[in-house]
């Protein structure tokens, strides 16, 4: 957990700078690159972006297929194309403007929040072992998993999108407006980033209070949706769990492609 805390402390500073560039300079991260480094150094920054976007939606595109493969024992190929469809039939909805593409993503983010909120209710984690996860320690074997928390929390598309999306806020031109316009940003990442923060830490709560403590190995997705049901003592922790995985999928997606147009 103190990772996690450590994570979001990390993403919330780089996407405050990443707004105050969009907001005082009008423009994006991806220009503000363009237009100060050599062409080769931006086309190899453009390049390391495009692979670390592909990386990220290839981890959400699968993850929204397990979900509906989960829920509705349809094959993974039919989950991916049905993902892939449905993020571009959301995103033609941009042409109506970009807070219906935000109203989406935060029903989505809504749904897995009370999704982990009913599994943390069911699972019932003792308040003590929670806090005392926030204490700073790390074991050869925790480093790995340290990282990919580090790396699933702070991922460089989003500060991309962040700088770009923060333009389409009403924003003043003099100096005091655009200050003004900073601080209530910082607040907006603040309350999302730490929004983000209670799921992650629900999902690894979850985990280390149902699986690890009883000593179980999760090697998959799937695996850790069967053992739910009969660990928990109701199907609804298995269902709930599928529509998390299932929400969390096609909304990193949504934005992972918005990024790679930004990019």
């Amino acid at each position: 957990l103190w990772v996690l805390v450590m994570s979001t402390a990390m993403a919330v500073l780089l996407q405050t700078l990443s707004a105050r560039l969009g907001i005082v300079s009008r423009r994006d991260l991806a220009q503000a690159c363009r237009e100060t480094y050599p062409n080769a150094v931006s086309k190899l920054l453009w390049i390391l972006c495009e692979i670390a976007i592909a990386a990220c939606d290839l981890a959400e595109i699968l993850g929204a297929a397990i979900g509906f493969n989960l829920l509705f024992k349809s094959p993974l190929l039919v989950g991916v194309v049905i993902t892939a469809t449905d993020t571009l039939f959301i995103l033609w909805f941009s042409r109506f403007g970009i807070r219906i593409i935000e109203a989406i993503i935060l029903g989505l983010i809504t749904v897995i929040a009370v999704c982990f909120g009913v599994e943390m209710w069911l699972v019932k984690p003792p308040a003590a072992e929670i806090v005392s996860g926030l204490i700073p320690r790390l074991t050869p074997e925790s480093l790995y998993v340290a990282i990919g928390i580090l790396g699933a929390t702070v991922m460089p598309h989003n500060l991309y999108l962040h700088s770009a999306l923060v333009q389409t806020r009403r924003i003043g031109k003099t100096y005091d407006e655009k200050r003004t316009a900073c601080r209530y940003n910082f607040v907006d990442s603040v309350i999302a980033l730490n929004g983000a923060l209670l799921v992650n830490a629900a999902i690894l709560i979850l985990a280390a209070t149902a699986f690890f403590k009883r000593g179980i190995v999760v090697t998959e997705i799937a695996q850790a949706h069967l053992l739910l049901a009969p660990l928990l003592g109701t199907a609804l922790a298995s269902v709930m769990f599928a529509v998390a995985l299932l929400a969390a999928g096609q909304s990193s997606t949504l934005t992972g492609t918005m990024a790679g147009q930004i990019v």
